[in-house]
């Protein structure tokens, strides 16, 4: 049982389930229409969710400009919303409770969870959370269901003083807190953040917290200026030809400690390399796609003892202690958000997210 959120008032604003909803499906390369689905019917285990936010991951934008994955889909991972109804066997939650949930959870059981590489679980590799087609998260649908295993361990409720918009940064905060402890950041380090798009103001949000000097880089002059707003001490354009040596001329000659990359462009890696010192970390986070092919100097690695580390998804057993950076409001999440959308116009909204300009950061899809 939750006991967060739950409010009379709120049960009479739900209103009957219906028997269709609207989804912005996944149809072809760079398009996805608003069609009417089917809502997703709840089973023995099972939870459905009213969406009422969801935020658009770069994820996303690769899944469907770049068709890494097969249409029909109802994509969308970011989400919070509202229980509207419980299978049989479901006592954890209640018609009415605020909630956000995330679309893996691990077994708990096999090898991979018990070295703590959970995102290689066969269980988490099988999306729990589905609006209908190949589960696939389906916050871009008005409905969603969370199957057993997600329901049981992979919902999280919502105090009533956090927006749906707020909450919509759980499961990305998730993987910003994993990527950042798999870096093995400490006090007092020099960290430089590569791309200071959504993720990489996150990554500098988290960086903060473990008291890293933080410095970023970003083409884009407003990016680079809101992440010196965020607390980085030095942004710098990586155009100049300069970023190698402004972070050694700040670090003694040496280099960062660490380099966290928020940028999925191959030759970035090259950048991160150079910047980092003899021993130190470069992180790939945005290097997720089957696609990309990375070069790099194997002195780097061979002689200098750099480490390259990989970080993908959310990890659970950080759950609780990474979703209370956003219900205690300790990031300031809503402050790398300028775009919001409604269902009718996702496809602006994922153009925008594909193309960014100079002022737009984190893009949310707000349901009526």
């Amino acid at each position: 049982m939750s006991g967060v959120g739950t409010m009379p008032q709120s049960l009479q604003s739900l209103g009957p389930i219906p028997k269709t909803m609207r989804a912005g499906v996944f149809r072809e390369k760079g398009v996805v229409h608003v069609e009417e689905v089917p809502v997703p019917e709840v089973d023995e285990g099972e939870v459905l969710i009213k969406v009422a936010a969801c935020g658009i991951c770069g994820t996303d934008i690769k899944k469907i400009f770049q068709r890494y994955v097969e249409p029909p889909q109802i994509l969308g991972h970011e989400l919070a919303g509202t229980v509207v109804a419980v299978g049989p066997g479901v006592t954890k939650w209640f018609r009415g409770d605020r909630v956000m949930s995330f679309h893996h959870t691990p077994c708990g059981r096999c090898f991979y969870c018990e070295k703590r590489l959970f995102s290689q679980c066969k269980q988490y590799k099988t999306t729990g959370l589905t609006a209908g087609f190949t589960p696939n998260g389906g916050g871009f649908g008005e409905y969603v269901k969370a199957m057993p295993w997600v329901a049981e361990r992979g919902i999280v409720a919502l105090p009533d003083n956090v927006t749906f918009e707020e909450a919509t940064f759980i499961e990305p905060i998730n993987t910003i807190v994993k990527a950042v402890q798999k870096a093995r950041i400490v006090t007092g380090e020099t960290v430089l953040i590569l791309g200071c798009g959504p993720i990489g103001l996150q990554l500098l949000m988290v960086s903060k917290l473990d008291g890293a000097r933080l410095y970023t880089s970003d083409p884009i002059h407003q990016r680079r200026e809101k992440s010196l707003t965020l607390g980085a001490l030095e942004s710098f354009d990586p155009t100049s030809g300069k970023l190698v040596e402004e972070i050694r001329a700040r670090t003694e000659g040496r280099g960062a400690d660490a380099v966290l990359v928020a940028v999925a462009h191959p030759s970035v890696v090259t950048d991160a390399l150079a910047t980092a010192r003899p021993g130190g970390r470069v992180l790939l986070f945005a290097a997720n796609d089957p696609v990309t092919k990375i070069e790099f100097p194997a002195a780097a690695v061979g002689i200098d003892e750099k480490e390259i580390l990989g970080s993908y998804s959310a990890a659970v057993d950080i759950q609780e202690s990474a979703a209370e950076l956003v219900l205690g409001k300790k990031l300031p999440v809503m402050e790398i958000v300028t775009h919001r959308f409604s269902l009718d116009k996702i496809q602006e909204g994922l153009e925008l997210a594909a193309k960014p300009t100079a002022e737009s950061l984190k893009i949310l899809i707000k349901h009526a």
